[in-house]
């Protein structure tokens, strides 16, 4: 039977043609498909990244943090000053500052810190201009930029519901905020040959979150700039990398237990310094996937089924966390009349 069916394709030549342009397609798209796993492997496994000191590590040079009272800013600040830089750590809780400024210098006592509060959902020109006259006065340069700072949306919310306030803030923070601090920065590095900027994306920033959408909107916007930066920057020694980022354990994911996919900040956070320039599962320029799990999950939703099948899955799973976090919000509220 199917050696007939062979003999009746090859006998109509328009036929044979087609059948074979398919094959060649096929082997070409498992071949790609097949590659592009055995490169997230190396990268992974074997692929060890640019080294800190080629942006200053252990040179005197400075870090800036954003976001860093909490979470993976935080741990970004401790590790690089673990790996000699010196530090300076922006947030707007001044006591949070103070106390993140204790953990980094008792973790690192060798190193520098030093802080500076703002608030970036309502930041003034005036405070942007007192930030910059601050990172202008530090003694030494600037090498590496980490823009941390974000915010989301409270619960998973219909944009049409929404309320114009989180709206606001989450593009100042989001958006607004990366754009004036790297503007300040990016000078110093292109005049010294070298820096560093780490921007923090999320995987909604690549498939389309319904229900997150201002949050998600924001992302996007993280990974096309980062993207048209780095273009920009590489030939000048500024390497920017966009972290694509799975569910971490944070306050803002409001996930307190880590697992295989949803790792604690400090491992993920070690995992980004230890692998500078390494795409691991992103297929996507100047950007990484730095770590196995959210490596292994970029290159599932890049390589399977369809981009409206991945925004529907995640509208469906956003439906599913709201429907919850309401249940939650009315027993909160009748234990408090109780």
């Amino acid at each position: 039977m199917f050696e007939a069916q062979v003999q009746q394709i090859l006998s109509n030549p328009p036929l044979a043609i087609a059948a074979a342009l398919a094959l060649i397609v096929g082997a070409v798209s498992l071949g790609k498909t097949v590659l592009s796993l055995l490169t997230l492997i190396f990268d992974i496994f074997l692929n060890p990244g640019l080294p800190l000191s080629r942006f200053g590590a252990g040179q005197g040079h400075w870090a800036i943090v954003t976001g860093a009272t909490d979470g993976m800013g935080k741990c970004f600040a401790i590790e690089l000053a673990r790996r000699g830089f010196h530090v300076l750590i922006v947030g707007r809780n001044p006591a949070k500052l103070d106390a993140a400024r204790a953990e980094i210098r008792a973790a690192n006592p060798d190193a520098e810190v030093r802080t500076h509060q703002l608030d970036f959902a309502h930041a003034t020109a005036a405070e942007y201009t007192d930030l910059q006259t601050q990172l202008e006065a530090l003694p030494s340069s600037i090498s590496v930029l980490v823009n941390n700072v974000g915010v989301s949306h409270d619960i998973p919310t219909p944009f049409h519901l929404e309320s114009l306030e989180r709206i606001h803030d989450i593009v100042e923070v989001n958006i607004n905020a990366m754009l004036r601090i790297t503007h300040m920065v990016v000078p110093g590095m292109i005049s010294q040959g070298r820096g560093l900027i780490i921007n923090s994306g999320s995987f909604s920033g690549s498939v389309p979150s319904p229900l997150l959408s201002v949050y998600s909107g924001s992302k996007s916007f993280v990974s096309t700039w980062s993207q048209a930066l780095g273009a920009e920057l590489q030939a000048k020694g500024v390497i920017v990398e966009h972290l694509n980022t799975y569910f971490v354990v944070s306050a803002m994911s409001k996930i307190r237990r880590p697992s295989f996919f949803i790792p604690m900040p400090d491992t993920y956070v070690r995992s980004v310094l230890s692998r500078i320039g390494v795409r691991g599962g992103s297929s996507v320029p100047f950007t990484s996937s730095p770590i196995l799990s959210h490596a292994l999950a970029n290159w599932t939703v890049d390589n399977f089924f369809s981009r409206q099948f991945w925004v529907m899955y995640n509208y469906t799973m956003h439906v599913d966390i709201r429907k919850r976090a309401l249940k939650k919000r009315e027993r909160e509220a009748a234990a408090k009349q109780n």
